[in-house]
């Protein structure tokens, strides 16, 4: 037996139980891992929540880990058992100290990266590999905002644009959020809960306004976004954090000035091995190159789970979160 996170109906994070489990023996295709540090992600609280529906109950939680191959099911050849792995990938379940998916989601981890690490970034750097580099190529020279700067996906992305040659500006929550941000390479700050963002972008960018708008928050920053847009510009909507963005008359696009909008994930572009491995590759290159820190600020007991989700919904934390089994 082993232990895990589940949730047997959606709620605040007195639903999650830390239960007794038999370990899935890996199936064709499949490899099981026993689990050394997992990532905690907004996304955790959507499946918990309610807001994107669990496939059944009781139901698993988390995508995000790291460790090492336990076993290893028929006609997997690019893993083997001892292996050091990773995944951001794949069934819920991930909040457990064994967890079964797909091998074909599972990335081999250099040796210049450890555990902890890994579980802290991997979801987070190849959300922020696909945001910079595939849903807007940035090529250097761009101006983006960029909202939550301070969190584990916004100081990877400060970090990434510096290296980039691009100017993020990122909303944070307080002095010290914004202090985090600059020393991780963002250009410039906002404190939305001083400042008027959109006023101060006009000024930041002598009222040229921004190429891309990255907007995880969803619901309360939707119309500020767009309104920190330069014509024909494109606003990235890549979560949730305040609710979903609903009721949207597609006109306003164009009141606003012929705009784009995408609403992408990482399941839509890490959709086939090859790309996978080629976003892994690329983020575990920025990692040696030094370009890249990974601030693993927070550490939890895999059973205070709760703690930790309640911590990253109140905005409390900073950097990135492992829940350690």
């Amino acid at each position: 037996m082993s232990k895990r996170i589940q949730f047997s109906k959606t709620g605040d994070s007195g639903v999650l139980e830390w239960v007794d489990t038999a370990p899935k023996a890996p199936g064709s295709g499949e490899v099981r891992i026993a689990n050394k540090a997992v990532g905690l992600n907004f996304i955790d609280i959507y499946f918990r929540t309610g807001l994107y529906p669990a496939p059944s109950m009781p139901s698993g939680l988390g995508t995000e880990g790291a460790g090492v191959v336990d076993a290893v099911g028929e006609g997997v050849t690019h893993l083997k058992e001892g292996d050091r792995v990773a995944y951001a990938q794949g069934p819920l379940g991930a909040y457990a100290e064994m967890h079964t998916l797909p091998a074909a989601k599972v990335i081999k981890l250099p040796d210049f990266i450890d555990f902890e690490t890994a579980a802290a970034s991997m979801l987070k750097g190849l959300t922020v590999q696909y945001l910079l580099r595939q849903t807007y190529a940035l090529k250097g020279g761009e101006t983006i905002l960029f909202h939550a700067a301070a969190g584990g996906v916004g100081s990877i992305a400060c970090q990434w644009a510096k290296a980039l040659g691009v100017k993020l500006i990122g909303t944070v929550s307080s002095k010290e959020k914004a202090d985090l941000a600059m020393a991780n390479g963002a250009w410039a700050t906002i404190n939305y809960s001083e400042e008027n963002v959109v006023e101060r972008v006009r000024e930041l960018t002598n009222g040229e306004m921004c190429d891309v708008v990255y907007d995880s928050v969803g619901k309360d920053t939707w119309e500020m976004s767009l309104d920190c847009l330069k014509p024909r510009s494109l606003m990235v909507s890549f979560g949730n954090a305040s609710g979903p963005v609903d009721g949207v008359n597609i006109g306003i696009l164009n009141q606003k000035g012929a705009l784009f909008v995408t609403r992408p994930s990482l399941n839509g572009y890490a959709d086939t091995r090859e790309r996978f491995e080629m976003m892994c590759d690329d983020f575990f290159g920025m990692i040696k190159s030094g370009k890249l820190h990974i601030d693993v600020a927070n550490r939890y007991p895999l059973k205070d789970a709760g703690k930790a989700q309640d911590a990253l919904q109140s905005r409390k934390t900073t950097g990135s979160t492992v829940l350690l089994p």
